[in-house]
Parts: C-alpha cells; structure tokens; sequence
C-alpha cells in the first residue's frame, strides 16, 4: 500500500491538509513513527518533536505487549493482560522501560522536556497502529498535560484497534484499514527498522 515511511508520511500529511499553517504540533512516537511524522511536519508547515512512549512487553515474548508507559509515567495496560504477568515482572518490566525512555529523551531531545502541550493541537502520528498499546499511553499523557484537541494519525490501523481509538482521540486520520491486517511492515514494500541515528537525523532536519 506504500513504498516506504516517506510515501506513508507525505500522503498522510496531504490527507490532514486542512491544519495546514494552523499551529499545531506533531508528536511522532519513536522511532519508526520519526520518518513518518517529519513527512507529516514538512506538508503542514508545523512544529515537529517526539513524545517517547514504550511498550511493556511480555517476559516471554517480547515482540507483543501488555500495555505501554509513556514518558510522563501515564500507564495503560491491557485488560486482563494482568492475568499472565506477575506482579514482580511487571515492576521489572516497567522500570526497563523508563530507563529506555530516559535514554530516548536524551537521544531524540538532548534531555530536553516535549514542547509546552497545554492548550494546543496535537497530532500525534506513528508509522502504523497494531495494538494500540504505545498511542492509547500517549493518548493518557497528552491528556493529563492538558492538550488541547488530539489528532491520532497513521497510515494505517487494524480495524478494531481503529474503531477504539477513534472513540478515545477527538479525531483518528487512517489511510488503510485492511481486514487481514497482522503486522505494520505487511503494507509497506520497503521496510527496515529505524536507528536512533536514523530518527535523530529526521529531528534535526
């Protein structure tokens, strides 16, 4: 469905044309959501930083999640996910993850706090939406920091995990919503995992 994270992030920033000049911020969840979210920034003419967010993930299978941490603290974790992880595992788990998150800040914003967030326009933007997990942690943060309105952007979403997102953003822009959907990388046809150096360039673009 797209070439690669360049052809996703211009063609999402020309579907949110509209907010275009308007202030807004654009917020890419790192790192594979940097390239993207920089596409994204350039079509709309908008301020561009990086909110960190980690998924927590389970001890025995690290590619899937029960929840996610953002960098404020907020926690969401996935319902009944609680069952299969021990307490002491998810402290474990959870510590890891800020560490990572501490490391990314400094990496991604040389130790600097995200830009002032009250009040304003967020468009919170990843290079595609699985389980949710890392969106709905940012979603919890932007919204204890009072945000002001909170676009949730990205190429593309499984259907489900859309529908849900769309009820807990103020709006939800997808381009592809494939019912077969199981992985992000299926819709792109070049696909690599970003470095920190990758993504760092983006930001210093």
């Amino acid at each position: 469905m797209f070439e690669d994270r360049k052809d996703a992030g211009t063609r999402l920033g020309q579907a949110l044309a509209e907010y275009k000049g308007t202030g807004a911020l654009v917020l890419a969840i790192p790192r594979g959501g940097v390239e993207v979210g920089y596409y994204v920034a350039r079509e709309l003419e908008a301020e561009f930083s990086v909110i960190i967010t980690r998924k927590l993930p389970f001890p025995d299978q690290p590619e899937a999640g029960f929840g996610a941490i953002a960098e404020d603290g907020s926690v969401f974790i996935m319902e009944g996910a609680l069952k299969w992880v021990d307490p002491d595992s998810v402290e474990r788990i959870t510590r890891r993850q800020k560490e990572e998150i501490a490391r990314r800040k400094e990496v991604f914003r040389g130790g600097e706090d995200i830009p002032p967030l009250e009040g304003r326009h967020i468009i919170l933007v990843d290079d595609g939406i699985a389980m949710g997990s890392t969106v709905r942690a940012s979603l919890l943060m932007l919204r204890n920091c009072g945000a002001g309105r909170v676009t949730v952007a990205s190429p593309v979403a499984g259907p489900s995990v859309a529908s849900y997102v769309n009820e807990i953003a103020d709006e939800l822009v997808v381009l592809e919503k494939p019912h077969d959907f199981s992985a992000v990388a299926q819709v792109y046809r070049n696909w690599h995992d970003v470095t920190d150096e990758e993504a760092s360039a983006f930001l210093e673009q």
